[in-house]
């Protein structure tokens, strides 16, 4: 719990918000990423780039059917774009609105894909305005405005309209169509005169292509998922390798006609990576397709409609400035910066505190298999208990509270950490050799301790002449003096070892004594007072008394300190051979 909320601070100061305390750990293992395009892939930063079909009406309806207020700035950067760019051709909002005041609306709805707004004139006469994507509003258009005047909008003219929107797409632009309907008492949507196409420009922001990248190298999926027109995103996806081509996008009108099972065999066999034109209950089927595939999936989300798949992901993720509540309260996490680099932050963060409670619980469970085997084999073998009670308590004292914390709260290599593929969903702690390590540290600190605790016994039966055996061994032991001091030998040789296990323990893959160790200062200061108590209760009168241990000289310390970095000298070694493996 301590490695989860230190992360979680962590992940606050760079914009990640996490709600739910377990999602930190999930992170680590997300291996598709579905984003939004706007304001998450790219800036949100809308200006207006190409107008096609000029006119007072299409500036008209570019400040009627307008939510945002351009005195104050406030509302959404794409409409905002609008408003500056009428404003640069001399229309001014407010004295087009106070001549046009609204009398009613069909707002914007994701299903639709367009807003609808009633106006009426100083003279009673009505006018609507449609405003949404090109496509959706053409396909309900029956006249063009040319010229100032109404003319049918035949075969041939659509095509050219089209093949603007096309061109427009393949630039990468974000393309709203504009159109109108006179003498109506309602917002009215159907056989409607077509104004024109804006294109925006919305830079892509400068981080997203490294975040990619790293995502690829790290194994983890980057996939698109825009209410855009198909050209628009795609463009987009090329330029930040997200796709290749047309061959790896599907448009929302396509998933209307796919089962489930359609849809996962186009994620495998097409590697699907750009969904266009999709409404947000698609966004839920797309989320289930992928998790049905066995993928941990991670979803962003800022809209009332996005609450389903982003409580449908695994890692729901919410936006922190355009968000709604409702989207915030369905997320496991919130960017507090929109950024969609922020997510590669908090995957480095979800697998690098893994990694620290992975490796924690391992030394832990290591360093008291080693107590464990120690009691077990002394009485297996009928000696005398190696270790008084006390002795098991003070090393639990020094071993399981400072260097265990350290190991949990250690800076791991982000960059290193995205150059692994993610672990699997259900994948143990003691998979990749965790078991393996446990039981070899555990019985080699057992080892170390029962030679410790054996050493006096055997020297006196050296020195009297005496074969070694076992019954030998015992009826030593039974003498009181001998007894105290090997009970201390071993009581330090456990302490210490567990100590200079846990400095190992901090990259497995690399020689400690090569690395910069001050980076983990409460390591250093785990280590130092581990000794140092470990010290105290063999020089301290009182501490001596209480514990029951004797005295001991440099000599012996020297010794037993050699005996205790046999699990620090085991770590080096292993890691020199793996280093040069990998090098072979």
């Amino acid at each position: 719990t301590i490695c989860l909320a230190r992360c979680v601070t962590r992940m606050a100061k760079a914009n990640a918000i996490v709600r739910k305390l377990p999602s930190v750990e999930t992170l680590g293992a997300v291996n598709v990423v579905c984003s939004d395009k706007t304001g998450t892939l790219t800036e949100n930063c809308m200006t207006v780039e190409t107008v096609h079909g000029m006119g007072e009406e299409l500036f008209h309806s570019m400040l009627l059917c307008n939510d945002s207020e351009q005195r104050n700035h406030l509302g959404d950067p794409t409409e905002l774009a609008l408003l500056d760019y009428a404003d640069k051709e001399g229309y001014s909002q407010e004295r087009i609105c106070r001549e046009w005041p609204r009398r009613a609306e069909l707002p914007f709805d994701s299903e639709r894909k367009r807003m609808t707004t009633l106006h009426q004139g100083k003279n009673g006469w009505t006018v609507s305005y449609t405003k949404g994507a090109p496509d959706i509003v053409l396909s309900r258009c029956t006249h063009i405005l040319q010229d100032g005047a109404r003319i049918r909008l035949t075969d041939y003219r659509r095509k050219q309209i089209e093949a603007i929107m096309e061109q427009m797409a393949a630039d990468a632009l974000r393309m709203l169509g504009f159109a109108m309907k006179e003498g109506t008492d309602r917002p009215d949507e159907e056989e409607l005169t077509f104004l024109g196409i804006v294109g925006m420009r919305d830079p892509i922001r400068p981080e997203v292509a490294e975040a990619v990248e790293t995502f690829r190298q790290a194994g983890v999926r980057t996939v698109m998922i825009t209410g855009d027109h198909a050209d628009t995103a795609l463009a987009i996806a090329k330029k930040l390798q997200i796709a290749k081509g047309p061959a790896q996008c599907l448009t929302g009108e396509q998933l209307r006609t796919m089962d489930d099972k359609e849809l996962e065999r186009s994620l495998l066999e097409q590697n699907i990576s750009v969904f266009a034109r999709v409404s947000p209950l698609q966004k839920v089927s797309i989320v289930k397709a992928f998790k049905r595939l066995g993928n941990l999936v991670a979803m962003t989300g800022d809209g009332v409609n996005d609450a389903p798949a982003l409580k449908d992901a695994d890692i729901g993720i919410a936006m922190g400035k355009k968000g709604t509540d409702v989207a915030r309260q369905a997320a496991d996490m919130i960017l507090a910066d929109d950024h969609f680099a922020t997510i590669k932050k908090a995957i480095e963060e979800g697998r690098a505190v893994y990694e620290n409670i992975r490796k924690t619980v391992i030394f832990l469970l290591s360093s008291n298999l080693g107590e464990i085997l120690t009691m077990f084999v002394a009485v297996l073998f009928g000696f005398a208990s190696p270790l008084k009670s006390s002795h098991i308590l003070w090393v639990n004292l020094i071993t399981d509270s400072l260097p265990a914390l350290a190991l949990g709260m250690d800076k791991n290599n982000g960059a290193v950490l995205m150059k692994n593929s993610p672990r699997k969903e259900k994948e143990s702690l003691f998979a990749r050799g965790g078991w393996l390590c446990t039981c070899f540290y555990g019985v080699l600190i057992a080892v170390i301790s029962l030679s410790a605790f054996l050493l006096l016994p055997f020297v006196f039966l050296q020195i009297e002449g005496r074969g070694i055996t076992i019954e030998g061994l015992q009826t030593v032991l039974k003498d009181p003096v001998i007894l105290k001091k090997s009970q201390t030998y071993a009581f330090t040789v456990l302490g210490m070892s567990q100590l200079f296990h846990a400095v190992g323990m901090r990259d497995t893959s690399r020689l400690a004594l090569f690395w910069n160790h001050w980076s983990n200062k409460l390591m250093v200061v785990a280590v130092v007072v581990g000794i140092g108590l470990q010290f105290a209760v063999t020089e301290v009168p009182f501490l001596v008394t209480a514990f029951g241990t004797a005295r001991l000289s440099s000599r012996e310390w020297a010794l037993l300190a050699g005996l205790s970095a046999f699990p620090l000298l085991a770590h080096e070694c292993i890691a020199l051979a793996g280093k040069k493996k990998t090098i072979s």
